[in-house]
């Protein structure tokens, strides 16, 4: 077996393969490759050559090629230049969730153009009245379901007819005249049972299913939960009209952490990892300017102690290590706690009892860092008393920092706001402005 080629190398043989024009090559070339190293080629193409490329191909590589290219790419921008036959063709390869979500980032001008050049858009247009982030939203309408009225012989005929319109199924859908889920059946005991037998004897009852506004979190949650390949979406009368599978829940679970990794450090969701310049700073500059006021209150505390810095110059030695220990020790609670905020079920109760191990750990991890800080003070200064000033701010700003951690974000969350954006600015300002009141109160009142 060949060794496989690096991105870069095929991307290099590509945009050589288009600078000497042989398109035949080039056709067989990016028509032999996986959807998603198609893709990465066509997001690190100059746009002209996205629109040739996608032209030269058959319409499947280059409509998988579509469908795995990252968002901020903007493929529906890049499917909306081409031909409108060309146009109809890879729509028509197209998962219809997949063609939604291309064509749902368009203007509504350039959806109606691309839906106009589309041959049956009636399921895509239904798809795109879903918000995006909702089950119905991500959800396909291909599935398999077969009607409750059918014995065991006749339900396999009906899977037959119908998967040769389906790419993929894992579950069969058992439906009511009416289009009501009445449960799913296992292919195994359909194939194993008596062609007569009613197929009601054989539905079972699903481990879950989701409303159609259902959150696209939550879907990504519950299928993790219960093991699933693919979960049944329902309208608000009960009826199924999709099913979300777990590949379009990774791509939740990744943009959601991205989400989240990015509100934690108060990074607007707005800001595209590959944005410009401008939208870093118009995203950024706010929370920045935010994070400036309240780290002039941390000042102001130091300001009022300016006389006794004067008089033990050691204390700016010791100020940056105590608010530089109670900010991680922050961070790290906080950490916690917001992840557990958004990954479990449990009740405020519970979450509440977070702060009480929080303090526990701040108790004990101050303790033992600030008796290494307090031998440390004792070497450096010489005096027992700085020793003790030491251990004292370090212990009770690592308390603190174990509270603030835990309880901003629960009690964000308790009022609605987001803890994921605005906890860590909170936290730092707290844990800076107690370990420099701490320390430089405590110095004020035991060395002077």
């Amino acid at each position: 077996m060949s060794e496989r080629p690096s991105a870069e190398e095929t991307r290099s043989t590509v945009v050589r393969m288009l600078t000497s024009g042989d398109d035949e090559s080039l056709r067989a070339y990016a028509a032999s490759l996986h959807p998603s190293d198609l893709a990465d080629v066509l997001e690190h193409l100059e746009e002209s050559d996205r629109v040739r490329l996608l032209s030269l191909l058959p319409a499947g590589p280059a409509s998988d090629a579509l469908a795995e290219m990252e968002d901020v790419e903007q493929p529906g921008a890049l499917l909306a230049q081409l031909e409108p036959a060309r146009i109809a063709e890879l729509v028509s390869e197209l998962a219809d969730d997949d063609a939604a979500d291309l064509i749902g980032e368009l203007e509504p001008e350039d959806q109606a153009r691309v839906l106009a050049s589309v041959h049956d858009p009636v399921e895509i247009e239904e798809l795109l009245h879903y918000p995006p982030e909702t089950a119905g939203g991500i959800m396909t309408r291909e599935l398999v379901a077969v009607s409750s009225e059918l014995t065991a012989g006749a339900a396999l005929a009906s899977i037959r007819r119908q998967a040769a319109q389906v790419d993929e199924f894992f579950t069969i859908f058992v439906v009511d005249p009416d289009g009501r889920l009445r449960g799913v059946a296992s292919l195994q005991g359909l194939v194993l049972s008596d062609p007569d037998r009613p197929i009601t004897e054989l539905v079972e009852e699903p481990p879950a299913v989701v409303p159609v506004h259902m959150d696209q979190e939550e879907v990504g949650r519950i299928l993790s939960r219960y093991n699933l390949v693919s979960i049944g979406v329902l309208d608000p009368l009960g009826r199924l009209v999709g099913r979300v599978t777990f590949d379009d829940v990774i791509d939740v679970i990744e943009a959601e952490t991205t989400e989240d990794i990015l509100r934690f450090a108060s990074v607007s969701e707005e800001e595209e990892l590959r944005g410009s310049t401008r939208d870093a700073v118009r995203s950024r500059l706010p929370w920045l300017l935010i994070n400036l006021l309240t780290a002039v209150m941390a000042a102001a505390v130091v300001y009022l102690f300016q006389g006794t810095i004067r008089q033990l110059v050691l204390l700016a030695v010791a100020m940056p290590i105590i608010a530089g220990m109670g900010g991680n020790a922050g961070t790290q609670a906080l950490a916690v706690t917001v992840r557990r905020i958004a990954l479990s079920d449990e009740t405020t109760r519970e979450l509440w009892s977070v702060v009480g191990k929080e303090l526990l750990v701040g108790l004990i991890n101050g303790l033992v860092l600030g008796l290494i800080g307090a031998l440390a003070g004792v070497l450096l200064a010489g005096r027992p008393l700085f020793g003790l000033v030491v251990l004292l701010a370090m212990w009770g700003n690592l308390v603190v920092a174990g509270f603030a951690g835990a309880f901003i974000p629960i009690f964000l969350e308790s009022v609605g706001v987001d803890p994921a954006v605005a906890s860590s600015i909170f936290v730092t300002t707290f844990t800076d402005l107690c370990g420099f009141f701490l320390l430089l109160g405590l110095a004020t009142v035991v060395l002077l």
